[in-house]
């Protein structure tokens, strides 16, 4: 019952979606020009139907583990979870929960920036290359996410502020806002709000760190706030220019199973390697 409850909400998700971006891509955005069923899209469907139950499991993990911990330590009890009256200890657990969420979300974002940054080299990013491997990128691509890279997202973002003390459902409201951003920050527009370009994260600024062009390599990896980049060196936002080269030097499978299993068989190509020398 429980199953056929959620297959019913990402569904009508997907229904609801569809049409709002059809509106906001087609009618408003009008970005860069591309079939409304574009290459990849049947496999970004899939994606999206899965996802959220891979998803579901990813977020009692980034709880669980952490709690499991603060237990062992007797800063609170199974039973203080289990019926959500622990609501974080210390120091920072102490504070209004406005300023809780506040901190929290900045923190989420910094933390963000550099996991993502890890997942753009090493043998991370053969788990991470799956989300770039889209070419005609609109907001559906922005669920073509592994579950490696969505785990150690989620771990590394929540995992730490509960053990700090941070009120736990306030830093798990993090994860479905930033999804919903991310689905925004996909969306096939030449937005980049202007004067606020540099302030919060916008299509153009996400879109551009998909971008496959040599000087966008490496570039905007935060999720809500530039100003990591800015400080870190990873800025990029050239004025009256849109990004149009999406995808990765390497072979990726263009099938769903086949991306699940290629960052196991990882091999990068001599073309992707004659461009990164």
């Amino acid at each position: 019952m429980q199953q056929e409850k959620t297959i019913y909400n990402v569904l009508i998700g997907l229904i609801v979606l569809s049409i709002v971006f059809l509106i906001v891509e087609r009618v408003i955005g009008r970005g860069r020009k591309q079939p409304v069923f574009r290459r990849g899209w049947f496999t970004d469907v899939i994606y999206w139907v899965i996802t959220p139950f891979f998803t579901k499991q990813l977020v009692k993990y980034g709880i669980i583990l952490p709690a499991g911990l603060l237990v062992l330590a007797k800063v609170t009890t199974v039973e203080g979870f289990q019926l959500r009256t622990y609501d974080g200890f210390g120091p920072l657990g102490a504070q209004p929960l406005w300023l809780q969420a506040l901190e929290i979300y900045v923190l989420v974002d910094f933390i963000g920036y550099w996991t993502h940054r890890l997942f753009h080299g090493g043998r991370l990013w053969p788990f991470h290359a799956v989300h770039h491997s889209s070419e005609d990128l609109d907001w559906l691509g922005s669920v073509r996410v592994h579950p490696v890279n969505d785990l150690v997202n989620k771990m590394a973002q929540a995992a730490p502020l509960i053990l700090l003390g941070f009120n736990p459902y306030v830093t798990l409201s993090t994860a479905p806002f930033f999804t919903l951003y991310a689905i925004f920050l996909h969306a096939n527009v030449n937005w980049d709000f202007g004067p606020l370009r540099s302030v919060i994260a916008t299509p153009v600024f996400h879109r551009w760190h998909h971008s496959k062009d040599r000087e966008a390599w490496d570039k905007n990896f935060a999720g809500l706030f530039p100003f990591w980049d800015i400080l870190f060196g990873t800025y990029y936002m050239p004025k009256g220019r849109y990004p149009e080269n999406f995808g990765i030097h390497d072979p990726m499978p263009k099938g769903f199973f086949g991306q699940m299993w290629a960052p196991f068989v990882w091999k990068r190509s001599k073309a992707a390697d004659a461009v990164k020398g």
